[in-house]
C-alpha cells in the first residue's frame, strides 16, 4: 500500500518549518540592522550625514553653511524673545545631544546648560568644539564672540577641519563650501570696512556688552561705563554711578548713536533708550540671535549694520 498522503503530509511539514525558519531568520536580520541604524554605528555616521548640534543659531548657521548636505544641524538657542544667556534645556534638546557626532558650544560661561547635558550624556565618539577654548577664554569675559569678524572666520577653519576629520570621505566637499562660505562672507566684511573708513573714532553708546567686539572691529569709540555693560549682560543691576554717567553722555550728546541688545531689556536700559530719542540721537537694536529665524548669519549682520551705518550718517 503506498503511503505517499503521509510523506506528503511530511514534506509539506518540513518545508513549511524550514520557511517558519527562514523569515524568523531575515526578520531577526533586519531588526538588527534596523537598531544599528538607530543607534548610530561608527560606520552609518560616516557614511551619513554628521548630526551636529549648535548651542545657538548663529553658530548653527555657520555650520550648516560649510556642511551642506553632508552634515545636518539642529541648533539648540533660536527663540528671538528670549535671553540666551537664561536658557533652560529640556529633555529634547538632552537626548539631541546624546545622539550627535559633534557638538558646537561658545563657552565662556554663556551656555553651561550644554556642558550639562554633555556630562549627563557621555560618548567617545562625538566630538565638542567650545569656541572659547578656540580663543583661550573663560567665564567672567565677554562672550559675544560671533561679533568679532576675526573670530568668525576662525570658527569657520576649525569647524570645516573638525567636518574633514570626522568626514574624511567629503574632505574636499567641505574644503569647497568653506571657500564658498569665505565668498558669501563678503558683503558682511565690506560693510565692517565701509562703516570703519567713514566713521572712524566716533563716539557711541551701547547697553550692553554684545557690541563690544564689533565696536572694536568697526573703529568706533564705545564711551559707554565698562561696568554698566557688563552688570546689563550678565543680568545684575549696574552701580549707580554707571548709570548716571550713561545718562550724562547722552543728555549732553556725548555719543552719536545708541546700540541696545534686542534681547535684553530692563527698566534701565529702556530709560536709556527713551532718554536717547528726547535728545535726537539714533537708537539701533542688535540681537544674539540671528533674526529672522530663516536667515543666514552674514546677511543678519550685514542687515544690522546698514542699520548702524544709517544712523551714524545721519550724525
Amino acid at each position: 500500500m503506498r503511503r505517499e498522503p503521509r510523506d506528503a503530509a511530511h514534506v509539506r511539514y518540513d518545508t513549511q518549518y524550514q520557511m517558519t525558519r527562514v523569515i524568523k531568520t531575515l526578520l531577526a536580520v533586519t531588526l538588527l540592522a534596523i537598531v544599528l541604524a538607530a543607534c548610530g554605528t561608527p560606520a552609518d555616521t560616516r557614511s551619513g550625514t554628521l548630526q551636529v548640534i549648535a548651542g545657538e543659531n548663529f553658530w548653527g548657521s555657520i555650520a550648516a553653511q560649510l556642511g551642506g548636505s553632508q552634515v545636518a544641524v539642529t541648533s539648540i538657542v533660536t527663540n528671538p524673545s528670549t535671553d540666551p544667556h537664561e536658557y533652560e534645556s529640556s529633555a529634547t534638546d538632552a537626548r539631541a545631544f546624546a545622539t550627535a557626532d559633534y557638538v558646537i558650544l561658545n563657552g565662556a560661561g554663556y551656555d553651561d546648560w550644554g556642558q550639562k547635558l554633555l556630562s549627563a550624556n557621555p560618548s567617545q565618539s562625538r566630538k565638542v568644539f567650545t569656541v572659547a577654548e578656540l580663543l583661550n577664554k573663560k567665564a567672567g569675559d565677554n562672550p559675544h564672540f560671533w561679533y568679532n569678524p576675526d573670530w568668525v572666520e576662525k570658527v569657520a577653519d576649525t569647524i570645516t577641519a573638525d567636518y574633514r576629520s570626522l568626514d574624511p570621505a567629503n574632505a574636499d566637499y567641505f574644503t569647497q563650501h568653506r571657500q564658498a562660505f569665505a565668498a558669501a562672507l563678503k558683503p558682511y566684511h565690506d560693510a565692517v570696512a565701509h562703516i570703519r573708513s567713514s566713521v572712524n573714532g566716533v563716539p557711541v553708546g551701547s547697553t550692553e556688552s554684545i557690541f563690544v567686539y564689533m565696536a572694536q572691529a568697526l573703529g568706533v569709540n564705545l564711551t559707554s561705563p565698562a561696568e554698566f555693560m557688563q552688570a546689563i549682560s550678565e543680568g545684575t543691576d549696574p552701580p549707580a554711578q554707571t548709570v548716571a554717567e550713561f545718562q550724562d553722555q547722552i543728555v549732553h550728546h556725548q555719543i552719536k548713536v545708541l546700540v541696545y541688545n534686542t534681547q535684553t531689556s530692563t527698566p534701565i536700559t529702556d530709560n536709556l533708550k527713551q532718554l536717547a530719542t528726547q535728545n535726537g540721537i539714533p537708537v539701533v537694536g542688535i540681537s544674539e540671535t540671528v533674526q529672522p529665524l530663516t536667515a543666514a548669519f552674514q546677511d543678519w549682520q550685514v542687515r544690522q549694520l546698514n542699520s548702524l551705518q544709517a544712523a551714524l550718517s545721519r550724525q
